[in-house]
């Protein structure tokens, strides 16, 4: 079955970076749309970055247009997320996410279907 498995959150300084990875198993990752979303508790999940299969599409929230980075390695079925300038209103529980049978990157959250379980991103003044 389809597993995203997140790593690489943790507690950090405003101001700070972090790299947030996802690996993927159980599906054809290069052609695989993929996406990265964020929760605070009482919120709702929204989107953050999302890539193409190839990685040559990408799309980004306003809120993190040019201090984060979407990547992704189709050799090693992994997704990235580079996150620099980190600000308090970063801190939140990221998701990887997948979208089955389609490599065209989506900014919605009902557009992906296979969710990793999440990791936690602390941002401290």
């Amino acid at each position: 079955q389809v597993q995203l498995v997140e790593s690489g959150g943790g507690l950090v300084q405003a101001g700070g970076s972090l790299r947030l990875s996802c690996a993927a198993s159980g599906l054809s990752f290069s052609s695989t749309a993929m996406g990265w979303f964020r929760q605070d508790p009482g919120k709702q999940r929204e989107f953050v970055a999302s890539i193409s299969g190839a990685g040559l599409t990408t799309y980004y929230a306003n809120s993190v247009k040019g201090r984060f980075t979407i990547s992704r390695d189709n050799a090693k079925n992994t997704l990235y997320l580079q996150m620099n300038s980190l600000k308090l209103e970063d801190t939140a529980v990221y998701y990887c996410a997948g979208r089955s049978g389609t490599a065209v990157a989506h900014t919605e959250r009902a557009a992906y279907n296979f969710w990793g379980q999440g990791t936690q991103v602390t941002v401290s003044s």
